[in-house]
């Protein structure tokens, strides 16, 4: 759904406090609550995660039909850009009561268990699945737990299983914080209702057996009561044990139920760097708030793009400008970084697409592809820029480069590497001190060979990198 702003946090230990708990929705507590304690320990992600790409699909613009028969070409291009996993947004049918827009939004689900007929068949997306696994790729599904559309069945047949207003009509979404939310298309569920809870365990795990998905991305996760992800989970790795669980949220207490979560704050401020509003001191910062807040080795979903991002904040283009790249390879090389790439940028797509209407990806721009091909591939490659806690630590490089220049190293392994990046508008010849894996080094774009040691200089290019990675000690 729409992220007018970062999400607040929340403990682990309020989050197990409610384990057991049917909260009704009311209650904001029932959903989330102050950061003032540890967080629990990282759930471990399954081995085939270790160093993935992430890849979200919007399948309604993704070609002018917007079909998944019109997809199913466009896969191995797909996983030519290094992408591991794909990340479909919700493939459901759509609501008409209360609709947005022409074709209304992804995250009004009419019918948790059918296929939207707009983008086609059950067996055509089972098809898109087989033929992503047989390409290498893992396939995930949005999942929208929190609210359904006006006019689901659950809407007449339940409707107990939905949180009221005080004259009695059903709410529309209510956030964290217990407020009902603007977004007028779709209805809030009871998560005090346990039979609901059941059914929508169950219409997951339909998901899991039928089309042989291998996870879900949970939109609004902390909008929902954290004992029922729990419980959630638990149903799910019985039906598929290496099953991955990604939350659309930034909270550590999440950690216990959800393999990944999303780095709100990491994108907002790399937005702040593209722009020369933050620098190397802020993300230390930031860097070091994380790794006491959230456990070690927890996977954080990095990015320049999403389907929010896109169209209501402004493409890549729109808000980093020409410092885009740069900051991907920020998003891409950072501690704990598990990446995502959003439909369109492998292909520059510049302008912000329509989220209730047909508004299909411009394909026409300038190929980035080799680009976030060659980022991917490295992190294969490269145990220190392996996912979570199979990477290496951050250490930041001290330099010459001035505020809009970011330097770091990271090594696992007997793997290593060294970021740094220039935001600003020209050139510069910087000089580092500290380096604690010095070798041989090779340029992982320009494949340039070089010796690095604890101290040296590089040139680095006007809104642009070096990513050198150690060859041998």
């Amino acid at each position: 759904m729409p992220v007018p702003s970062l999400r607040p946090l929340a403990s682990a230990l309020a989050a197990l406090a409610l384990v057991g708990a049917c909260a009704p929705r009311a209650d904001s507590s029932a959903r989330s609550a102050d950061a003032s304690t540890a967080p629990a320990p990282a759930l471990v992600a399954p081995d085939w995660a270790r160093s993935a790409t992430i890849y979200e699909v919007n399948t309604r613009q993704y070609t002018p039909a917007g079909t998944f028969r019109a997809l199913l070409p466009e896969l191995a291009r797909i996983r030519a850009t290094g992408a591991d996993i794909l990340w479909f947004m919700p493939i459901q049918p759509i609501g008409t009561r209360n609709r947005k827009g022409s074709l209304g939004s992804y995250y009004s689900i009419a019918d948790y268990t059918a296929v939207n007929p707009e983008f086609g068949t059950l067996d055509d997306f089972r098809a898109v699945v087989d033929s992503a696994h047989a390409l290498g790729m893992r396939v995930i599904l949005d999942w929208v737990a929190n609210h359904t559309a006006f006019d689901h069945r659950w809407t007449t047949d339940h409707p107990d299983w939905y949180t009221r207003r005080a004259d009695g009509s059903i709410s529309t979404a209510i956030d964290d914080k217990g407020k009902e939310t603007d977004w007028t298309d779709v209805a809030d569920l009871d998560y005090g209702r346990p039979a609901m809870r059941d059914e929508m365990i169950r219409s997951m795990r339909w998901w899991l057996e039928q089309a042989k998905l291998d996870g879900f991305r949970c939109d609004v996760a902390g909008f929902v009561p954290y004992d029922f992800w729990a419980s959630a989970r638990d149903s799910l790795v019985r039906t598929k044990p290496d099953v991955f669980l990604l939350a659309e949220w930034e909270d550590p207490a999440l950690h216990a139920s959800f393999h990944a979560t999303y780095g709100w704050e990491l994108h907002h401020l790399l937005n702040k760097v593209a722009k020369g509003e933050a620098g190397q001191g802020e993300l230390g910062t930031y860097l070091g708030q994380q790794r006491q807040r959230f456990p070690a080795g927890a996977f954080r979903m990095f990015f320049t793009s999403n389907h929010d991002e896109n169209s209501w904040n402004g493409s890549e283009f729109e808000r980093m400008g020409a410092n885009h790249r740069a900051a991907f390879v920020l998003a891409s090389t950072f501690e704990g970084a598990f990446p995502l790439v959003y439909s369109g940028q492998e292909a520059s797509n510049a302008k912000r697409l329509r989220f209730f209407d047909k508004d299909t990806i411009a394909w026409g721009g300038a190929s980035l592809a080799p680009f976030y091909a060659t980022l991917a591939t490295l992190k294969d490659a490269t145990p220190a820029l392996h996912n979570g806690a199979w990477g290496g630590t951050l250490e930041w490089l001290a330099h010459d480069g001035g505020a809009r220049v970011v330097g770091y190293s990271r090594a696992r392994a007997g793997s290593a590497v060294v970021v740094l990046a220039n935001f600003g508008d020209a050139p510069r010849t910087v000089t580092w001190t500290g380096l604690t894996a010095p070798g041989r080094y090779r340029d992982a774009f320009s494949g340039e060979a070089l010796d690095v040691m604890a101290s040296g200089r590089v040139s680095v290019p006007a809104h642009g990198w070096r990513l050198l990675v150690r060859t041998a000690p």
